[in-house]
């Protein structure tokens, strides 16, 4: 038996559950269907990960009803430092007296006094939405994989692994890098290996972090101390493949040592709280945001590297334009699935997503890089960026992604 829907949504991630949530609310059928159980993903041993939300961003979770779930366990980032640095060693020369110093007090007055961003481990984030996603009655199968795709001219009908039957005008792709549909699209995507690989855990500090996030850029890649709830924080340590797969699986005190090397000792003992992860580090990005009736959203459109935090919040705001275009366009009675509305979708957003990811990749090359001549050049754009406050606020407004034609949601307003 066939059911029919407004939006099919494919992958029930963080950005795949927003869009849901804003959608629902605007009147519109959706349901969702995800491979893995949700109750898998929110262990604390499916993903180690933290992500640092722009402001912007949080203010749509806000306006969507899950604002006040995630603030107990969200951490202020209210001040990101940004120091290049040198690998540990006997000839370790002397650190780079060029750094960034970002303060959310200096952009209060226009941001609400809002943070530079909020830090909020991965399951917990899962779990609100999910818990949302039930509250406003969206349906979600799981687990469930799309087994048969039929594309007519007025919908898309999907037949899962379960029998069971979905059409709709549109179908929302957003099952992350790999996506099927996205395959099935034939969306071609552009993008390499890093060569890099990040190690990420979590850790307890002996002195408090006072919200702060550090980064250091290492010739090996980035290595980021991330303040979490508790007086915690996310490690992201970004080394070559098989340096990263050997600090998984080193001895704990090897381990530590290793760690501290790099940590230093500022913060005081630090203390593993749990298991370590590993990820590759890729960019892929696709050269449409939709082809037919397929409509991509969040790593299924764009993979970018987490050298400055922006993956997640692309694809938040990738939720908050599609939701606005769909939105708008089934109130005005248009065909929600038609190539003109996808193109307004994919109008919004590619540039920012574009340029964006040139930009990590940019960061990535530029950062990575023990050429002397390049480090110096680098060192002193640091320091030019920090001693100009206009271009301080800047850079701090646009990562908190307060900048450009923001979407209703990303100002806090429902659609």
């Amino acid at each position: 038996m066939e059911t029919r829907h407004d939006i099919i949504i494919v992958g029930a991630g963080m950005a795949g559950m927003t869009v849901a949530l804003a959608l629902a609310k605007g009147g519109l059928d959706v349901v969702m269907v995800e491979r893995m159980p949700l109750s898998a993903q929110v262990e604390a041993t499916y993903d180690g990960r933290a992500s640092a939300i722009a402001y912007s961003c949080f203010r749509q979770w806000q306006a969507l009803g899950v604002g006040a779930a995630l603030e107990p366990l969200s951490c202020r980032m209210n001040e990101i430092v940004v120091t290049d640095a040198h690998l540990p060693g006997a000839a370790t020369k002397k650190p780079s007296p060029f750094f960034l110093h970002f303060d959310a007090a200096e952009i209060s007055d226009r941001s609400g006094d809002e943070p530079l961003g909020y830090m909020i481990e991965n399951r917990h984030t899962r779990a609100a939405l999910h818990e949302a996603v039930v509250a406003a009655g969206i349906r979600l199968i799981t687990p469930a994989k799309v087994a048969h795709i039929k594309e007519t001219p007025g919908q898309v009908v999907l037949t899962l692994d379960t029998g069971e039957v979905l059409s709709a005008p549109l179908v929302v792709a957003a099952e992350g890098r790999n996506s099927p549909l996205r395959e099935h699209a034939k969306i071609k995507t552009i993008g390499w290996d890093y060569g890099q690989s990040a190690v990420v855990a979590t850790v307890k500090m002996e002195h408090p972090h006072n919200h702060v996030a550090y980064e250091y850029f290492l010739s090996s890649g980035p290595f980021a101390i991330l303040p979490l709830t508790d007086n915690r924080a996310c490690l992201v340590w970004s080394e070559s493949h098989a340096k990263a797969k050997a600090l998984l699986e080193v001895r704990p005190e090897l381990f530590h040592a290793h760690l501290m090397q790099r940590f230093g000792e500022f913060l005081g003992q630090v203390e593993l709280t749990g298991p370590k992860f590993i990820y590759p580090l890729s960019m892929a990005l696709a050269e449409d945001m939709y082809r037919g009736r397929i409509a991509l959203l969040g790593d299924a459109a764009h993979g970018i590297h987490p050298i400055a935090g922006q993956g997640l919040n692309l694809g938040l705001k990738d939720a908050a334009a599609l939701a606005e275009v769909v939105i708008e366009a089934a109130r005005l009675g248009e065909d929600i699935g038609a190539e003109s509305v996808l193109e307004r979708y994919a109008q919004w957003r590619r540039f920012e997503n574009v340029s964006t990811s040139i930009i990590m990749d940019g960061f990535v090359h530029l950062f990575s890089n023990n050429n002397p001549i390049v480090r110096v050049a680098r060192d002193v754009g640091m320091g030019v960026v920090n001693a100009i406050g206009p271009a301080r606020r800047f850079f701090m407004e646009d990562a908190g992604g307060a900048t450009g034609d923001l979407p209703k949601l990303l100002r806090g307003q429902i659609i």
